[in-house]
């Protein structure tokens, strides 16, 4: 009985080693880098338009408390 349980536990344990080393190697891939590729330009994209949005809102700001009214040649 203890032997059967081993080989069950042995036998379980590389077949989750096996697995995650087949997910590991998949993010090595083409297939795999270009995905993680594109979810960081996303991300990347979200970032840069919520820095935009909250420069020209600050920007806004400081005009009024200034009270410059004319905006400035972009």
């Amino acid at each position: 009985m203890r032997r059967l349980f081993y080989v069950a536990f042995g036998a379980t344990a590389g077949v989750l080693v096996v697995r995650r080393v087949t997910q590991a190697a998949h993010k090595w891939t083409p297939e795999g880098l270009a995905g993680q590729a594109t979810g960081v330009g996303g991300r990347l994209s979200e970032w840069w338009a919520i820095v935009q949005e909250s420069a020209a809102a600050r920007e806004l700001e400081l005009r009024e408390a200034l009270g410059i009214d004319e905006h400035p040649a972009a």
